[in-house]
């Protein structure tokens, strides 16, 4: 079975600091792209970060560049979101993906082939 199950998720002050988790099974991590989303209420999802083992691609969205950073733990099957100096307007619902052909080039992917159900993260000022 195919799973993709997020953690780490909680509330935070501005300026703090979480690491999301996550973990994947039932398909061959380390062939995949590994997306993060979001969602905030009211707003649509919104692709933050991606990473590809097999060529070393990673992906940043300007709203979060310089502040968030991906990593892969590939004998875990684990990918991290290591999210710092946090913002209120980071609120969101947060979501990792995986397709298998995606470039993780930042351009849109009508089509992730898995999702998680996502973790909350609620940043207070």
């Amino acid at each position: 079975e195919v799973q993709l199950v997020e953690s780490g998720g909680g509330s935070v002050q501005a300026g703090g600091s979480l690491r999301l988790s996550c973990a994947a099974s039932g398909f061959t991590f380390d062939d995949y792209a590994i997306g993060w989303f979001r969602q905030a209420p009211g707003k649509e999802r919104e692709g933050i970060s991606c990473i590809r083992n097999s060529d070393g691609t990673i992906y940043y969205a300007d709203s979060v560049k310089g502040r968030f950073s991906i990593s892969s733990a590939n004998a875990k099957n684990t990918v991290f979101l290591q999210m710092n100096s946090l913002k209120p307007e980071d609120t969101a619902v947060y979501y990792c993906t995986a397709d298998y052909t995606y470039d993780c080039s930042g351009t849109y992917n009508p089509l992730w082939d898995y999702w998680g159900q996502g973790t909350q993260v609620t940043v207070s000022s």
